[in-house]
């Protein structure tokens, strides 16, 4: 334990810095429990997003598969080197509880028409569920991108609920009843000291 002057203003300081930091562990501990809740719940969304995706690519594969039949591969690829790129995203910053989660604002996507490509509807089927799969894959990229600013905040919440329960709160009190009781002995010794002088003077007068 650090060295302290045991003074009565130090005890004053001491217990008001006690009070702060007690308020500040409970306000930790909620945050903790906010993070914790909103963790959970992205990270069902984020298991749901994945089985979502995971069908969505089975089913634009299937439909590669459709298409393939009807136009061959080699033609298919080349339509596929047509397709213009994505639209741009956008991005927006969503906040809970101080953790800044990025949310991406999806564009629509440009459809192949026909007339350019094929007039096989396989081929549009094609195009319209793989822009179905970049959707879904933006939803479960955002989702755990947040889940990981999430899980570095509850660590850093946790971390500090902790210094502050097991090292900052304990040495407090722990300085506390040192200058408590610093001060009652040094009480007692002034106390017994006026004693002994009020006595001596008695006697010195008598």
């Amino acid at each position: 334990m650090p060295q302290i002057n045991p003074t009565r203003i130090n005890l004053i300081n001491l217990r008001k810095s006690a009070v702060q930091a007690r308020k500040g562990y409970d306000i930790l501990k909620k945050k903790r429990e906010v993070l914790v809740m909103e963790f959970l719940k992205l990270l069902k969304q984020s298991k749901t997003g994945r089985s979502k995706l995971y069908a969505i690519l089975s089913d634009a594969y299937e439909r590669v598969k459709i298409a393939n039949v009807y136009v061959g591969n080699f033609e298919l690829e080349e339509m596929a080197m047509q397709i213009n790129k994505r639209n741009p995203i956008g991005m927006r910053i969503k906040n809970i509880m101080g953790v800044k989660i990025p949310e991406i604002e999806k564009t629509e996507a440009e459809t192949l028409p026909y007339n350019l490509l094929s007039t096989n509807a396989a081929v549009d089927d094609v195009n319209s569920a793989f822009t179905e799969v970049i959707n879904s894959i933006i939803d479960v990229a955002q989702m755990e991108q947040g889940l990981k600013k999430l899980v570095m905040e509850i660590d850093k919440t946790k971390r500090r609920v902790n210094a502050l329960d097991y090292v900052v709160i304990p040495r407090m009190k722990a300085q506390e009843k040192y200058i408590a009781m610093r001060l009652e002995e040094l009480d007692r010794d002034t106390f017994s000291a006026l004693k002994h002088t009020k006595k001596k003077l008695e006697r010195e007068n008598a």
